[in-house]
Order: C-alpha cells, then structure tokens, then sequence
C-alpha cells in the first residue's frame, strides 16, 4: 500500500499535484487534519476495507501547529505498520508565490485584515519547517509551469513500482538560480562553451553538432567519465538508505549547451542499466 502525502507553501501547486495524482488512479482526499491521518491509513489497510492500495493526502498549513510539529513522527508509525508513505513537499520563492496570489486574486489562507500575505507566507514556512524538512521529495516550483509540475508528479511520484529509486538528472543555468531542491550540484562551466561558436549559439545539448563539437573535446569526456563513476558509486548507496528520490543537477551559464549534453548523456547511461527509474529534464529548454 502506497500513501503520498502531498503538503508546501499555498500557491505551490499542491492542488495540480494531488489532481495529477488523481489522474493516476490515486484515492485523493485535500487539506485532510494530520491527526486523522493514522485512521485514515487503518482503514486503507483493512482487509475488508476499500481498495485504497494507492492514495494521497493534502497537509497544509491549516493544521494545529501541535499537530504539524508531530507529523513526521506520524509518518515513522505508519512506515512501522508496514505502510509505504512518501512526503512531497512543494514550495517556491516568496516573490513567486506573491506574484501568484497577486494574479488569482486568491486569499492566503493565513492571511487576514491584520496579517500581510509576506507575513502569511513567513508564518507557513514556520509552522510547515518539520515536513520540509523531512520530506522525501522537495520540489521547487519557481520557474516551473503546470505543465512541468504534472510532469514531474507523475514520473517521480506516481511513475514506478514501490521501492524503486528515482534518479532526476538535471540540467539548469547558473544565471538563473541553482535548484533547491537538488541532492548533488556539478559545475561544468569549465568545459569548452559552444556558445562562442555562432553556428552553435542558436542550438542546444541535444542537437547533434553540438553533440559532436563536445563530445570530441577530452576535458568533457575525462569530466563523464568522473561524474560517471561517482554517481555509479554513490547511487546504490543513497538506495541503501531507503531513499526513494535523488536529484543531480549539473549547471552551466546558460542551461542550454554544456549542462543539457552531460546531463543526456549521464541520463542515457543510467537508464541503460535498468536498475533505477532514470528521468532527464532540462530546466532552461522549457
């Protein structure tokens, strides 16, 4: 049995998530209270009971902060039970999230005539602090679209059998931000840019001349081959600790050469091998 308790920052996208969710065959119930949630999963888990073998669950903010403060050990007691629970927590930045409410015209729920939405947004960060903190996939939704949110929810939450570990390899620009949300950051701003080529500036990692001027260069090959083995390393021992989600984000100035060809290549590799499930995205392209 599967629960995904989906919870983050109003205005993140908690609501796309458990409709894609939804969408995936899950049973959805939104801003359910953190302490029903035990008797909510007994009754998934009955063996007359209905079959709710994958559900999902919103968590937010509304909560008591009691409630919030003992929520991941909520989650440890039912993992105990033998129940697969999985925490995504989706958030953003503050300029984001204000510019969202500001174009939807939505309240913030813990907004009101004497509390600022700023005020509102930093008092949710605080009280949600113990599920972001241990959640098992953060996603930040900055300079995410809906359509790459659904994307995501449904290859990394909602794609793989139980247990499967699954590995994001992506590629971003360093001029537009690191990703927060990433478990390893490389820099590969040190191979030779395609960039300066004028034939190569209009294309991207994945196009073949560009393929072919960098994977012909023996800094970026010696540079794959590095992060090749560190990653064949490291992975296996990230699914030793029961880890369900791992990011690599590798970064170059832009997003749109350098980063977009290791990430493909690293991606191609490890997706081979067959024993994760191995997704690519580059940020920048979308």
């Amino acid at each position: 049995m599967r629960l995904v308790v989906v919870s983050g920052l109003s205005g993140a996208g908690k609501s796309v998530a458990l409709h894609t969710l939804e969408d995936l065959g899950y049973y959805c119930t939104d801003n359910l209270p953190a302490e029903l949630l035990p008797a909510f999963a007994a009754q998934m888990m009955r063996p007359d009971g209905p079959d709710y073998s994958n559900a999902a669950v919103g968590i937010d903010a509304r909560n008591p902060s009691r409630a919030l403060g003992r929520f991941p050990q909520i989650l440890n007691d039912l993992r105990g039970r033998g129940m697969e629970c999985q925490l995504l927590f989706l958030e953003a930045d503050d300029p984001i999230l204000i510019k969202r409410f500001s174009e939807t015209r939505r309240r913030h729920p813990l907004s009101s005539e004497t509390v600022s939405l700023a005020e509102a947004i930093a008092r949710e960060r605080e009280l949600l602090g113990p599920l972001s903190s241990t959640a098992d996939l953060r996603v930040d939704t900055s300079l995410t679209t809906l359509h790459q949110l659904r994307d995501i929810v449904r290859l990394r939450v909602g794609g793989g059998p139980p247990g499967t570990l699954s590995v994001l390899f992506l590629s971003f620009g360093f001029k537009h931000g690191v990703p927060r949300d990433a478990d390893f950051v490389f820099d590969v701003r040190c191979l030779p840019n395609p960039h300066w080529d004028h034939r190569l500036r209009p294309l991207t990692g994945l196009d073949a001349p560009v393929q072919e001027f960098l994977g012909c260069d023996a800094l970026v090959e010696e540079m794959y081959v590095a992060l090749r083995g560190f990653l064949e390393n490291w992975i296996p021992r990230f699914q030793a600790e029961s880890r369900s989600y791992l990011t690599v984000a590798l970064g170059c100035t832009g997003g749109q050469h350098r980063s977009v060809y290791m990430v493909d290549r690293l991606a191609g590799h490890f997706r081979r091998q067959q024993r994760w499930a191995v997704i690519a995205r580059h940020r920048e392209l979308s």
